[in-house]
């Protein structure tokens, strides 16, 4: 399917080597979208999916940051900025479990990295896309936050929940204050979905559980997460629609 309006858009997709973020900057690339696709410790990979982002008609470019770094973020934002000359979508999708701990033994490197990762860069990159979406007329940020931000999370990620929590309020904070400025603000609150890394951070029983619980009878997959960010970052199919919260979890859990 082909959605004109976002044909020849800009795009800032961070996390985007791995996961749902590399299915995300797939999914723009088959639009004809210009996508600045952003790695940290995944270059090999980041490189791979802008291949995969110019070979479905789109333009690419690579970048490398830190997020957890606030300068880097809006290095990052700068830089996806200077390659296209403009920047219509930003989707803040960096973000993990990190490690699973419980609260009582999350020491303070722990903390910042789980709270940096998740909410800080967040926040960061949103602060720094503003201006130049202002400048550009309008444009939209799309958050990646969980279906952990309404339930609590699962074991031992407390703090990764709570992350969760911060990006789905933000959203909703942000919309209310740029949306004079044109500028849409939702988030997609993914539920248990396959991504590489899953069972790094994910016991096989939870996982299990999980899929119990869910009338769908499965776990999602990255590519069933696209669909969402393509409707939210296109103004003619989402043009109304503003600090919301999009859940993608094969109804594991319902408003």
């Amino acid at each position: 399917m082909r959605i004109d309006d976002l044909n020849g858009k800009a795009a800032l997709v961070t996390g985007s080597s791995t996961g749902i973020g590399a299915a995300v900057a797939r999914g723009f690339g088959a639009q004809g979208m210009m996508v600045a696709v952003h790695g940290n410790s995944s270059m090999a990979e980041a490189e791979a999916v802008a291949a995969d982002v110019e070979a479905a008609g789109g333009r690419a470019v690579v970048l490398k940051a830190d997020v957890r770094d606030i300068g880097e973020c809006a290095r990052l934002v700068e830089a996806a900025q200077a390659a296209f000359g403009r920047l219509d979508v930003l989707v803040n999708n960096a973000g993990g479990v990190v490690e699973r701990k419980p609260l009582r033994d999350i020491d303070d490197d722990l903390y910042f990295r789980i709270v940096q990762l998740n909410a800080q860069s967040v926040f960061a990159c949103s602060r720094a896309a503003l201006p130049i979406m202002e400048a550009g007329g309008g444009g939209a940020i799309i958050s990646t936050t969980s279906l952990a931000a309404r339930n609590g999370g699962g074991s031992r990620s407390t703090l990764y929940a709570a992350s969760k929590g911060f990006v789905s309020s933000f959203t909703r904070g942000l919309a209310k204050e740029v949306a004079r400025h044109n500028i849409r603000v939702n988030a997609v609150a993914p539920g248990v979905i396959g991504k590489p890394d899953k069972g790094k951070t994910t016991p096989a029983h939870q996982l299990e559980a999980s899929i119990k619980l869910t009338p769908m009878r499965r776990i999602g997959t990255v590519e069933e997460c696209v669909g969402a960010y393509l409707y939210l970052a296109s103004g003619e199919m989402s043009g109304f629609v503003t600090g919301q919260v999009l859940e993608v979890n094969g109804g594991l859990l319902m408003p």
